[in-house]
């Protein structure tokens, strides 16, 4: 036996250098489902999708996402879901019985929490609008629909299948079927797009009367189509300019801004969003699928699935990929990376449940990004100034070790 601690229970770049506590309680525990195929690979997405065939494997990818979850579940024993999110990919390609057969299964392998929040992203599509009523019958509860524009020829440029009529009549569609919660997707700063272009786009998407709105720049991603052929972008002035006037105009409707994309009626902000930023649990299946998990030692563990859907729907081949545990040092920028996202970030105590560790972690980080007015001087929460949104990755320098 030795006095000396060991390297594991060690903080490496200046933090504490006591062991990471158990944690009082475990966090909300979410799932996401991913589909990744859809009907064209848009020219900006680096998200992990493929081109769908003209029929797809709907019941074999049910299986193994039920399969997936099966080899998880250790790890989840005793704990409900707060959320569930099928992301993708385009997910409303599948059939309601198809997805009426994974929720139930899911049902029936862990519990769902009374309230439950249930969103699918959607198209705008006529054919998908076609589906919003047996979505809303197998409670699924949230919409989440890529519009993007509604100009025609910002869609076209986007690399769309929908119309700028489609995109008009989704939110109608959704209110019919029963969805009294509904997310509309709207990016701007988009080739030779004017403050006058992204503010109608804003206006009509008001007009539809979604309870929640992200609204996100156009951004160049490595492995697109843009990033190797990349359109003539509004310039930086343009930009500051769409985005000081869409908040404003997003403002004005009653859309409060709780995220650097998100904007929700008063009591819609998307709980399973909610839950990623405030360094909650989420379980992931489906090809590419990311996952967190907490467990009661405070040992925290990311894991990924297997990418491409053919690996994953093979049978020889493990549903996962990887699995990482998060160490001491990682600790800091792995939390705030997250918690700083919110607008109003979290509440201090947050730290030392989700983590574990110490709020003297962060002490020196802390120091240095209110000194920089990065970060907000008030002790009992953990939020980036107006100056600090605007600088995120700044911000969170402060905390690498």
């Amino acid at each position: 036996m030795t006095d000396s601690p060991s390297a594991s229970s060690l903080i490496i770049g200046g933090a504490a250098s006591s062991p990471r506590a158990p944690l009082p309680t475990l966090p909300p525990l979410a799932l996401y489902i991913h589909i990744p195929w859809c009907v064209r690979k848009c020219p900006y997405c680096d998200f992990n999708s493929h081109t769908a065939s003209p029929v797809l494997p709907e019941e074999e990818y049910v299986d193994a996402l039920l399969a997936d979850l099966d080899q998880d579940l250790h790890a989840v024993y005793g704990r409900e879901i707060s959320s569930i999110f099928f992301g993708g990919g385009t997910p409303s390609l599948f059939s309601a019985e198809a997805l009426g057969r994974l929720l139930k299964g899911v049902e029936q392998r862990i519990p769902f929490a009374h309230d439950i929040e249930i969103t699918l992203e959607a198209n705008p599509g006529t054919f998908e609008q076609e589906k919003f009523v047996a979505y809303r019958k197998l409670g699924i509860n949230r919409l989440s629909i890529g519009i993007q524009s509604f100009q025609q020829q910002k869609l076209e440029a986007l690399g769309r299948i929908h119309n700028g009529d489609e995109a008009v009549r989704a939110g109608g569609m959704a209110r019919q079927a029963g969805f009294d919660n509904f997310n509309l997707d709207l990016m701007h700063g988009l080739p030779d797009q004017s403050l006058e272009d992204a503010l109608s786009d804003l206006r009509q998407a008001i007009e539809l009367k979604p309870t929640h709105i992200s609204w996100y720049q156009l951004t160049l991603e490595p492995n697109t189509v843009f990033w190797n052929q990349p359109p003539v972008l509004p310039e930086d002035d343009t930009l500051w300019d769409i985005q000081e006037a869409g908040q404003a105009l997003l403002a004005e409707h009653g859309y409060a801004q709780y995220e650097v994309s998100a904007y929700a009626q008063p009591g819609r902000p998307a709980r399973h969003n909610l839950n990623y930023w405030s360094f909650g649990d989420f379980i992931g299946i489906g090809a590419g699928a990311h996952g967190k998990l907490s467990h009661p030692n405070g040992r925290i563990v990311r894991t990924w699935k297997t990418r491409l859907p053919k690996d994953y729907l093979n049978p020889a081949k493990s549903f996962q990929a990887g699995e990482k545990a998060l160490s001491n040092d990682e600790m800091p920028f792995e939390f705030l990376m997250n918690a700083l996202r919110l607008t109003a970030g979290v509440e201090s105590h947050l730290y030392p449940e989700r983590t574990g560790l110490s709020l003297d972690t962060l002490a020196e980080g802390r120091a240095a990004a209110e000194q920089s007015g990065l970060l907000q001087v008030e002790p009992s929460r953990l939020a980036a100034t107006e100056r600090g949104q605007l600088f995120l990755n700044d911000l969170l320098q402060q905390f690498l070790t």
